[in-house]
């Protein structure tokens, strides 16, 4: 599922059913063949005209095929999808063909068995994460929250054996039923693939990782890393936050930075020294700079006394910024559950209230209809 804002036309069946197929993410939309937003699709169609249009009908598949102009193995992609999500159920009835129905007889009925599947395999599968979880927590001196959430995007799927000729783990098949190993994970799902490695270090590290430590700790390209770890925060396991565990590092590059290019006199004044530190701090740091033996462990040892938010301020007011890392979102493996639970809880209300409109939409269409 993906999160996505909510239809801004309300009432239009069109617009809701686009929505409803995208936030399930039933179609994958290629660039100028979906001018007109897929509406014309046979996904699209099947939906608003069969399965959420006339909730109360059982559709057999090879009446589908013709009235949707699909080959059978074609329609058979379309309706695996369908029910894979839970919204669709079908059965059969000896005669050779499935007859698909929406589950509930409604959409609303349909997202409440949605909604309460997706909770109960959320916090089964979570449950498997517990035994390579070694990270104990701790949090930094300084806590700042995440700036801004990756766009929400989770994959979803029930426990499944892994197969025979699989050279993944279990590790490895967990991320790829979360959608943490992209739609076609390749040899990602290997049990030594950089995905997993990167995992591994997150399960056990409180720290948070940056793209430089993960390079030096496995290999592979920055720009390749930080495509992956932007793919594990999209799940909501991973979040993106500042290293203020790097303070000293930071305050050092800019207090050397800022001295060679501007001077003793801006620094005191406009750099935050007289302002924030003590005469002591100012003098004895000045020193050093002007000598160039300043060093990291020098300006940890001279802020000890100060607070590690009124350093923050200091580095702010010279200009500094604190490099970025990735963590697990939370201290817990139920901690973790918690954050994905409720970033997934926001998507599900949207498709409430996208399915309660829908209904209301075909109940208003087939009205008119008999009137």
């Amino acid at each position: 599922m993906v999160e996505l804002p909510l239809p801004s036309t309300d009432r239009e069946a069109d617009a809701l059913v686009e929505w409803m197929t995208d936030t399930l993410c039933l179609v994958r939309k290629r660039g100028d063949a979906m001018a007109d937003n897929g509406r014309a699709g046979p996904v699209h169609r099947l939906l608003r005209d069969h399965l959420f249009g006339q909730p109360n009908t059982a559709w057999d598949a090879q009446m589908l095929a013709d009235e949707l102009a699909l080959m059978p193995a074609s329609l058979n992609h379309h309706l695996t999808r369908l029910v894979e999500s839970g919204i669709v159920g079908y059965t059969n009835e000896g005669k050779g063909w499935r007859r698909y129905f929406l589950r509930g007889g409604s959409l609303s009925n349909a997202v409440a068995f949605f909604q309460q599947n997706c909770s109960l395999i959320l916090t089964q599968r979570m449950a498997a994460l517990e035994p390579y979880w070694k990270r104990t927590g701790e949090p930094m001196e300084v806590e700042l929250p995440e700036p801004e959430h990756a766009p929400f995007m989770l994959g979803l799927t029930d426990h499944r054996p892994i197969p025979n000729d699989s050279n993944g783990t279990v590790l490895s098949h967990w991320m790829n039923d979360f959608g943490m190993l992209g739609e076609r994970p390749g040899q990602e799902i290997t049990a030594d693939s950089l995905s997993v490695r990167l995992m591994m270090t997150l399960l056990e590290r409180d720290l948070p990782l940056s793209l430089d430590e993960a390079v030096e700790s496995h290999g592979g390209q920055k720009a390749r890393i930080g495509r992956i770890l932007d793919r594990f925060r999209a799940s909501g396991m991973v979040e993106r936050v500042a290293r203020t565990d790097r303070l000293s590092v930071a305050l050092w590059t800019a207090m050397t930075t800022q001295y060679q290019r501007r001077g003793e006199d801006w620094m005191l004044k406009k750099g935050g020294f007289q302002r924030l530190l003590s005469n002591e701090q100012q003098n004895t740091l000045l020193q050093s700079l002007n000598k160039g033996s300043l060093n990291v462990d020098d300006v940890g040892r001279h802020l000890e006394t100060m607070a590690a938010r009124e350093q923050m301020l200091l580095l702010n007011l010279l200009g500094g910024r604190l490099p970025m890392g990735y963590r697990l979102s939370g201290p817990s493996p139920q901690a973790l559950q918690r954050r994905v639970q409720e970033r997934m809880d926001r998507v599900l209300r949207r498709m409430v209230r996208v399915a309660n409109l829908l209904d209301e939409a075909v109940e208003t269409s087939r009205d008119e209809g008999n009137a």
